[in-house]
């Protein structure tokens, strides 16, 4: 017959563990399962305190009603964090020569680099799909009223994204530097030209000369790959911050809803 264990003792009969300093205590054997805990994000948040930034950011209230058209910001968002990796990558190929090295570059790309004509089709097309997305994220961000106070500042945010989206958008449909995006290119320089008061000279600083050439495609390499996608990633931190901060409005047919209630409350 199997030997059955004995009961387990009761606490109040059970020695009281050991105090520290005690001469007769020993030493209490390492447990590795809370050594293993700290691992290098522990490491690194007790350092930063990272966590509570990441709490206040990521768990916040959301208003009832809250559906699909709310995503479009983040869906924009994720669109430029696409076209800033793939333009990393077609940046180590890229030569902004106009005497011919921009499309040889830009063919080398297509045709012979590893994946090249995905990652070049990934940011061409990237780059329409953002547009749309921005413009249906503002449209979104009209109709629903989300524009109003407190949220002015971000509404202004917004729009100054939107028209840096449309200035990475320009300037970067010349850099294939081929028939197509040299006149198109003419095209908008000349509308940019008749605008008052600052028309002419934002013309002359695009082009660096009396027409397109090499420092004309320097300036719109330049533009294309730091000078906007810097200001555009400041704004989205600015961007998220407020709306971390105040939080995002109920659709419009839930407030009419309510203040129907309350009509017929008061009634």
């Amino acid at each position: 017959m199997p030997k059955l264990p004995a009961p387990p003792m009761p606490s109040s009969l059970q020695a009281p563990p050991p105090r520290p300093g005690d001469p007769d205590a020993k030493a209490a054997p390492v447990d590795h399962a809370v050594t293993a805990g700290h691992t290098v994000v522990d490491w690194v948040d007790e350092r930063t305190s990272l966590t509570g930034g990441m709490r206040w950011l990521m768990f916040r209230k959301v208003p009832r009603g809250t559906n699909w058209f709310y995503t479009l910001g983040s869906a924009t968002m994720f669109a430029f964090l696409s076209q800033a990796v793939t333009g990393v990558f077609l940046a180590m190929y890229y030569r902004p020569d106009a005497s011919g090295g921009a499309y040889e570059s830009i063919r080398y790309i297509t045709n012979d680099v590893f994946l090249g004509q995905f990652i070049r089709g990934m940011h061409k097309w990237g780059a329409s799909v953002m547009v749309v997305l921005v413009f249906l994220h503002m449209g979104r961000t009209f109709f629903f009223g989300a524009y109003k106070y407190p949220r002015e500042l971000n509404w202004v945010i917004g729009v100054v994204l939107l028209i840096l989206t449309m200035v990475m958008s320009f300037t970067g449909y010349l850099l294939p530097f081929d028939q197509r995006a040299y006149w198109a290119t003419t095209v908008g320089v000349n509308i940019n030209g008749t605008g008052p008061l600052l028309g002419p000279y934002l013309s002359e600083f695009l082009l660096g000369g009396p027409e397109i050439g090499a420092t004309t495609l320097s300036r719109f390499y330049a533009i294309h790959m730091l000078l906007v996608p810097g200001a555009i990633a400041a704004l989205i931190g600015a961007h998220l911050y407020l709306v971390a901060k105040l939080g995002t409005t109920a659709p419009p047919w839930l407030k009419a809803e309510q203040a129907e209630e309350l009509r017929e409350a008061e009634a």
